[in-house]
């Protein structure tokens, strides 16, 4: 059993959940999710908690038992606070600034790269080495930062490229020498 997926949700206030068999609705102020559950999965409502329970004893049911309420969970959370990620772009001439909706970044290629937002992602960019992505789902949030954070990942010789706010990155030595070649 799952200690996780046995805990019950709590639904905050502002926060209207719909549950019609295994589609799970959750509206906010900031968006809509859905989350649709696996079969081996139920859900009941009452008043201002969810509980999830466990059809069938298998491994595959008690796995997808904590996972699903935690992703219920943070559903419930993104429309009410919403998520964000924080990207540092560190490097000499790497710089970001947005043009409309899209992002535009210099980091090292010969040409800007514009980076399109998906639906329910905001950009914000606070200065010209700070990226604040925002949304209010942290599953969007997450692969956009990890999007963006592709185009030019840090290396670990001079510590350029684009990172995730009070990342580290392990800094390797340029020549190693190898013992016993001569």
């Amino acid at each position: 059993m799952s200690r996780i997926g046995l805990q019950p949700i709590t639904i905050e206030d502002g926060v209207e959940v719909k549950i019609d068999g295994s589609i799970v609705t959750v509206k906010g102020s900031l968006g809509e999710i859905t989350v649709t559950l696996p079969d081996n999965l139920s859900i009941s409502m009452e008043e201002k908690e969810i509980k999830l329970a466990v059809k069938d004893n298998t491994k595959q049911a008690n796995s997808n038992h904590g996972t699903y309420r935690m992703l219920i969970n943070n559903a419930i959370y993104g429309v009410k606070n919403g998520y964000q990620k924080t990207l540092e772009l560190v490097g000499v001439g790497y710089r970001a600034r947005m043009e409309g909706a899209n992002l535009v970044l210099n980091v090292g290629w010969n040409h800007p790269i514009t980076v399109e937002p998906y639906e329910g992602i905001t950009i914000e960019v606070p200065d010209e080495t700070k990226v604040i992505i925002k949304g209010y789902d942290k599953q969007k949030v997450g692969q956009f930062a990890a999007k963006v954070r592709e185009l030019r990942k840090p290396e670990p010789y001079k510590g350029k490229g684009i990172r995730y706010e009070g990342e580290y990155v392990r800094r390797k030595n340029p020549k190693a020498s190898i013992a016993g070649s001569k």
